[in-house]
């Protein structure tokens, strides 16, 4: 860290505490050169995800907006608010530790598609013909034998 000071490159921190509700750490430091003292605050930087649609404008990922598409293919069926959320921490963790800041909603559709194939095939269904947009009955069989040709696979 840069003293204000002299601006010589190094300081020693004499105290760190947390600051504006734990969002933040106070830093008090030592220059290494002329000792006067100075205080520094760093934050995490939050960069948002964004995802690409396929008109190819982007929106900040929305949490909400994946687990309302979620709710609608798994009504009436035997899947918690707790496995979805699970679903979508789990989708969101795997993008974010992968250090993308973006992805296109093809890539989000598959990975919640994969996910929610072992969690519920109608779900997954309801799902898959909203997001893949069936334009036919025929679309419709198709999806489902290969469902059915993935269940012998894992047989």
């Amino acid at each position: 860290m840069r003293c204000p000071f002299c601006n010589f490159h190094e300081s020693k921190v004499i105290d760190s505490r947390p600051a504006d509700e734990g969002n933040m750490i106070r830093r008090r430091r030592e220059c290494m050169s002329c000792s006067r003292r100075f205080t520094t605050y760093e934050r995490v930087e939050n960069v948002p995800l964004m995802v690409i649609k396929k008109d190819k404008s982007m929106e900040p990922f929305n949490r909400e907006k994946l687990i309302n598409g979620l709710l609608k293919a798994c009504e009436k069926r035997p899947v918690s608010i707790e496995q979805l959320e699970a679903l979508v921490d789990d989708i969101e963790s795997q993008v974010c530790n992968s250090l993308m800041r973006e992805i296109t909603s093809q890539q989000l559709g598959e990975m919640v598609m994969d996910r929610l194939k072992d969690l519920d095939e109608i779900a997954y269904v309801r799902f898959a013909s909203v997001y893949r947009q069936f334009k036919d009955i025929n679309t419709f069989i198709c999806e489902l034998q290969k469902l059915l040709k993935d269940n012998k696979n894992r047989l």
